[in-house]
C-alpha cells in the first residue's frame, strides 16, 4: 500500500502534524489528477543536504530541497524529498514568514516537482509559485 512517511536524518526533528500534512499532500496529488505512491520526506541538516547535492546532482550550492523521482509509471507520484530544516529556518526569517509556512511551501514544492512542474525558467517558476500558493491555502482550511 502506498504511503507518505517522514524521517529525520542527521538532526532531531519531528513534523508537528504528520496526519494533517499527509492528508494535504494526498489532496494535492488528487487535485492534480495523479496517483500517490510511496513518498518519503527526509528532514536533514544543511551539510547533509549539501553532500547529497554534490554527490548526486554535481551542484556545490546549499539548497532547501532536493527531490528524487522514483516513479516508473506515468501518473504515479513516488520519490524521496530531502529538506534542510536549517535552510527552512533561515528562509523563513529572510522571507518574513513563519517556519511552519515555509516548511509546508517547500514540502509542496517537492511534491509539485514530482508531479512534473519545473522552476528552471521564469515563466514556469511563476506557474509553480501559483500552484504552491493555491495548495498552501488549502492546507489552512
Amino acid at each position: 500500500m502506498a504511503s507518505i512517511r517522514f524521517f529525520a536524518e542527521d538532526i532531531q526533528f519531528k513534523l508537528l502534524h504528520p496526519r494533517k500534512t499527509t492528508n494535504w499532500i494526498k489532496e494535492t496529488i488528487l487535485k492534480e489528477k495523479k496517483e500517490q505512491g510511496n513518498l518519503n520526506f527526509i528532514f536533514c541538516s544543511d551539510e547533509y543536504l549539501h553532500s547529497i547535492n554534490i554527490q548526486y546532482l554535481n551542484h556545490t550550492t546549499y539548497t532547501d530541497i532536493v527531490t528524487f523521482d522514483s516513479s516508473e509509471t506515468e501518473g504515479l507520484i513516488e520519490g524521496d524529498i530531502f529538506i534542510s530544516v536549517e535552510r527552512i529556518k533561515e528562509n523563513a526569517s529572510k522571507f518574513n514568514t513563519s517556519f511552519d509556512d515555509e516548511l509546508h511551501r517547500v514540502i509542496i514544492h517537492g511534491v509539485l516537482h514530482l508531479i512534473g512542474y519545473s522552476d528552471k525558467v521564469a515563466t514556469k517558476k511563476t506557474v509553480m509559485r501559483r500552484k504552491e500558493d493555491t495548495y498552501l491555502s488549502l492546507r489552512k482550511k
